[in-house]
């Protein structure tokens, strides 16, 4: 009976021990983001999407923080170290004692290669079931340009040559080895301990595994990605181009499932923003780490949200910025050049223009007035501001927390309340007004007078 993935225990092997010396940066190439999310972690996540049941990632000396960032994302990841650089073979086998276990499939992956989809993994495992050894990853590339060729016949992968090994023949080949391998578990562990360093670095590399294999009759084949899909990052360069292929699958995945970006191209998501149907995004619209928007939200231009939920037919922006814990309710309003922070804003609920909303709860139907904010913070602590349903809160008004706002209340314009407000009270915090006639006059003539003196001494 024809096996298939799902019916086939899977391990699989990250490499995350390169230094990353052309990135000119202090932290781990592997921990530089795309779309808020570490290569490292674009990876791990592929390979748990094709089914890994065991993830191995072998990380090089004295990188806890490369540990840490695995074990933040899959706790039950097993880390191994590299003590030394003798190439992907040997990198691989740094993982000897389970691979040893027994997995049906082997995958092996880089952590500086993030666009790998979890299809792809799942594909090369499926050739697997189907009888090969082993499955590289090939592309087609515009440039092959130092890349090894895939030699490939009658559907067979006989062999993987290097560019600098390569003749003129095989040099005109565009089909190329993005690095990436799946290997039979029967057959891994021997194959890789097969493997020999009779080359100019001394080093036992990957590529040789079909070698290896071939030479013990068994099967080798190749399967094709995309290019975009298969780059690797090295530099900041390579990073920007692996986050603007990340951000144009991103729209196009949006906009097919049933929102629409009027202009796709300025709108940037994080790998884990969530857009419902018939939703309207417009032009220069940012979503970091942790966004859902619900349907038939808008969201408006020029527009910065990031750890908040905005409900159905919710409004926001232009010029709004949504923190952390920003909850927007259904049909609520969040204007222009309005802040809100780890605060929930009710069904229906206006804060249309100029406010802060921080450490707060906005009942359902209230409206707060153009420049209200919530003085949530005394320098050391932050206190909690409560807003009832219905409540109006007048325009330039300060909340000082805690306090709470009843249901229906009102708050006149420009008072810094400072007590609860009863439900359906009016509270005026304010001086009262005093109107002297003909003040202004008199100043304006008595400044002038000393001005003239100063400038005669």
């Amino acid at each position: 009976m024809t096996q298939t993935p799902s019916s086939r225990s899977c391990l699989a092997i990250i490499l995350a021990a390169g230094e990353g010396t052309r990135m000119k940066s202090r932290r781990p190439k592997v921990l530089h983001e795309v779309a808020g999310r570490s290569l490292l972690g674009h990876a791990l996540e592929a390979v748990s999407g094709a089914g890994a049941d065991k993830i191995v990632v072998v990380i090089g000396p004295d990188r806890d923080d490369v540990a840490a960032a695995v074990h933040e994302q899959r706790p039950e990841a097993q880390i191994v170290v590299q003590r030394e650089r003798l190439g992907t073979a040997h990198a691989v086998l740094a993982a000897r004692e389970t691979l040893a276990l027994g997995f049906d499939d082997i995958i092996v992956a880089f952590a500086d290669t993030p666009l790998v989809r979890p299809q792809t993994f799942t594909a090369m495992r499926a050739a697997l079931a189907n009888g090969a050894a082993i499955a590289a990853l090939g592309f087609e590339a515009r440039d092959p340009t130092g890349y090894g060729r895939l030699i490939t016949r009658d559907g067979a992968l006989e062999a993987i040559v290097e560019h600098k090994d390569a003749s003129d023949l095989q040099r005109a080949i565009s089909l190329c080895f993005a690095g990436l391998m799946a290997l039979d578990g029967q057959h891994a562990l021997s194959i890789l301990k097969a493997i020999g360093d009779d080359n100019a670095q001394g080093e036992f590399y990957l590529t040789e595994a079909v070698a290896v294999a071939r030479a013990r009759a068994l099967r080798t084949v190749a399967h094709n990605a995309a290019e975009s899909e298969v780059q690797g990052i090295n530099d900041r360069v390579q990073l920007s181009m692996a986050e603007a292929e990340f951000q144009r699958r991103k729209r196009l995945e949006v906009m097919a499932a049933g929102a629409s970006l009027t202009a796709p191209e300025t709108v940037f998501f994080s790998h884990d923003t969530i857009i419902g149907r018939d939703v309207l995004i417009e032009p220069h619209v940012v979503f970091g780490p942790r966004v859902s928007i619900a349907d038939g939200a808008v969201i408006h231009a020029f527009s910065h949200l990031e750890g908040a939920t905005v409900g159905e037919g919710a409004n926001v922006g232009p010029y709004a910025r949504l923190r952390p814990g920003a909850k927007i309710g259904a049909n609520a309003k969040v204007g222009n050049f309005v802040e809100v922070k780890a605060a929930d804003i009710g069904e229906g609920a206006k804060v249309s223009h100029l406010s802060y909303i921080g450490d707060a709860s906005v009942g359902a139907n209230a409206n707060i007035g153009a420049g209200t904010i919530t003085c949530n913070y005394d320098g050391f602590f932050k206190y909690r501001t409560t807003i009832g349903a219905g409540a109006f809160v007048g325009s330039n008004s300060s909340l000082v927390a805690p306090v709470t706002i009843g249901d229906g209340a009102f708050v006149g314009s420009g008072s810094v309340v400072t007590d609860d407000v009863a439900p359906d009270a009016l509270a005026i915090a304010r001086g009262r007004q005093t109107v002297k006639g003909g003040w202004a006059k008199a100043f304006r003539e008595t400044a002038a007078a000393r001005k003239q003196a100063a400038k005669s001494d």
